[in-house]
């Protein structure tokens, strides 16, 4: 029996790579890899020596004769563990299923019921109000949807995003798999953007109103669509930062600075959701988000070779110059000016009133931290915008190149034939 072709079966992460090596073309205007955008999905990280070499193997075993019926549950659970391979959506969603179908058929008075009741719908709902509460079952649902967005991102991706890649003619794996991570990015940010700024004109928030922070503080309580994004968007960034960090593939030259960010922005929502910050939250996450979603555009346009992508990549500078610097630097200049004048001003912990001495300082850091990485970026999407204004050069020398990547997938795969 020959051989299989160790490369053709391999899973989505390196299947279509293109057998030639090309450069970059230095004219990449969407080649920013800054921001939130760049978390890599399981499907799109790199596939190690050891991971290949093992699909191998199964593909193998997967070949041969089997006449028992130990051989063909064997070769069943051989093939489920290469289909989970292949596909990384399939295990979160056997996680979700198997949640949902035991809430749903338990008893209501269950403890097992109560458990799964605390994962999968918001708590704390106050009777007679269309208010929610906070407390630790808020943790489990953040845990949960977690997963969630790890078996969303990774079915859109693999079953959606991979094939549309190759639709629109991105043949080069590694153009793939940042076509992959962008346009998965277009998919939440173009979502969860149009539904923060929604629940922001449903407030006296509209349009990116500060003085509201302060006057009715402390924002115990919230509706159900107000406690499911907020919490969603923990869920999300939770999700984002755990495969951030746990990568595989070679981290970007602003690795830290990403990590940092995401670090940041965690420590943000929580404390702004524990000590009732979070209309001052819900702003900095829609600034985020709407930001996001023209720098997610901004790359996806490049990878398409299309036209409009220096043009959309200068609108998206402004745009990203007003929410991530200009509205930011408002909220934190009234953390500064405001926050003690504007609204009760004391420590009590049993009315839950945390403006005062101890959490001023506290808010200004974060916000500020999180607002000095977005400098560096500012500073870097400058530089850009320079060589592409001059020269028609916007290649973003922090990222590896491409092609860097593509060769050492090459040769690794060479190493099988």
């Amino acid at each position: 029996m020959s051989k299989p072709d160790p490369v053709s079966h391999l899973s989505p992460q390196i299947s279509g790579s293109d057998t030639h090596i090309h450069r970059r073309r230095g004219s990449s205007v969407g080649e920013i890899n800054i921001g939130d955008t760049a978390s890599p999905g399981l499907s799109t990280m790199h596939t190690s020596k050891r991971q290949r070499k093992m699909s191998d193997a199964r593909i193998i075993a997967l070949s041969r004769e089997s006449s028992s019926d130990t051989a063909i549950l064997k070769k069943i659970v051989i093939a489920s563990r290469e289909l989970c391979y292949r596909h990384t959506w399939i295990v979160p969603l056997l996680v979700l299923i198997a949640s949902y179908s035991t809430y749903w058929l338990s008893g209501v008075d269950t403890p097992v019921h109560r458990f799964l009741e605390a994962l999968v719908v918001p708590s704390y709902k106050i009777p007679g109000t269309d208010q929610y509460g906070k407390g630790e079952n808020d943790f489990y649902f953040v845990g949960f949807y977690a997963i969630f967005f790890t078996f969303l991102r990774e079915f859109v991706m693999v079953c959606a995003l991979r094939p549309l890649a190759h639709i629109l003619g991105v043949k080069k794996e590694a153009k793939v798999k940042r076509f992959m991570e962008q346009a998965y990015a277009i998919f939440y940010y173009g979502i969860s953007g149009p539904a923060g700024l929604w629940i922001m004109s449903t407030l006296p928030l509209w349009f990116f109103e500060i003085t509201p922070f302060y006057v009715n503080y402390p924002h115990k309580t919230h509706d159900f669509y107000f406690k499911i994004y907020y919490l969603g968007q923990a869920a999300f960034w939770v999700q984002q930062s755990v495969v951030l960090i746990l990568q595989l593939e070679k981290p970007r030259k602003d690795f830290k600075e990403l990590v940092l960010h995401h670090i940041i922005t965690i420590a943000l929502i929580w404390c702004s959701y524990r000590f009732h910050f979070t209309w001052m939250g819900l702003e900095i996450f829609v600034t985020m988000d709407v930001s996001d979603f023209f720098l997610a555009t901004s790359k996806t346009l490049n990878y398409l070779d299309y036209a409009i992508a220096g043009p959309f990549f200068i609108g998206f500078v402004f745009i990203w110059i007003y929410l991530r610097h200009y509205v930011n630097i408002r909220i934190l200049w009234s953390v500064l000016t405001e926050f003690r004048t504007v609204g009760e001003w004391e420590l009590n912990w049993d009315t839950q009133q945390y403006k005062c001495y101890i959490s001023q300082p506290i808010v200004f850091f974060l916000i500020g931290a999180l607002q000095i990485v977005n400098l560096y970026w500012l500073f870097l999407i400058f530089r850009i915008l320079w060589r592409y204004a001059v020269g028609g050069v916007a290649k973003d020398e922090r990222s590896d190149d491409e092609s860097e990547t593509e060769e050492s997938s090459e040769e690794e795969s060479k190493k099988y034939e």
